[in-house]
């Protein structure tokens, strides 16, 4: 039986979501909440590899047993087994066919800015801190240029085992709140630090440092150099991946 969970967790204590050797990350953590709940070890396939300190609010974990705790209870025994930072919000039974990556239909990430003169503590975790102004209008003129597909090699970092750079951009936005802004972004999939070099790339245009015209010719480009700094993994999170056959 094939069992889709969807994990919540905030990342600060993690070294991302993938096992390590010798590291905390969150499928471990998670690996070893359900062994408890199996008696026996169980291995589970994540359909994204948040960074350290990323965090999440939806993250596909698929694992196969042979026999199953009903769905609707599944979160609640396995959540007896996890810490306070990490949390079980779905479980769905699956076909042999679904695959926790190549099943996705979308993801969508947020990234959060303070935009303020001061730091505030109780932030540090979830954003990152910028104390200069930032141009909403300019911001927002440059996300029109993201959308569609197009070849984001400008926006990979290195180290990337991607077969292509090409990918779909469906969405992106800036909005404001107070002193925090939200880039929030949804695609087809993402490349290696992806949402974070286009969030930085946005800070740049705000900061006039890039023309919001510009961003066609640097993704044309398929540069890394012209593009914006990759900024700080705390300030990003995986809200939701969307699955064609569960209906999320």
């Amino acid at each position: 039986m094939n069992i889709l969970l969807m994990v919540a967790y905030d990342g600060t204590n993690y070294c991302g979501w993938q096992r390590q050797s010798g590291q905390m990350t969150v499928q471990q953590r998670l690996e070893e909440a359900l062994s408890q709940l199996y008696k026996k070890p169980i291995t589970v396939r994540g359909s994204s590899r948040t960074d350290t300190g990323v965090h999440c609010k939806g993250q596909g974990a698929l694992y196969t047993v042979e026999q199953n705790i009903p769905a609707d209870r599944l979160p609640y025994a396995v959540n007896a087994f996890l810490p306070d930072d990490i949390v079980v919000n779905g479980a769905y039974i699956v076909d042999d066919g679904f695959h926790p990556q190549y099943s996705v239909i979308d993801k969508t990430y947020e990234y959060k800015i303070l935009n303020a003169p001061f730091r505030d503590p109780v932030l540090n975790h979830y954003t990152e801190f910028i104390h200069y102004p930032l141009n909403m209008e300019k911001m927002r003129r440059a996300c029109i240029h993201f959308i569609g597909e197009h070849d984001f090699k400008a926006f990979c970092a290195s180290g990337s085992d991607a077969k292509t750079t090409v990918r779909t951009i469906y969405s992106l936005d800036v909005q404001k709140s107070g002193d925090i802004i939200s880039i929030k972004v949804r695609g087809n999939g993402f490349l290696y630090n992806m949402v974070r070099i286009i969030a930085g790339t946005l800070v740049y245009v705000g900061l006039g440092k890039i023309q919001p015209d510009e961003i066609p010719q640097i993704i044309q480009s398929r540069d890394r150099a012209r593009a914006g700094k990759t900024l700080v993994p705390n300030g990003l999170t995986l809200l939701e991946v969307n699955y064609e056959k569960i209906g999320r």
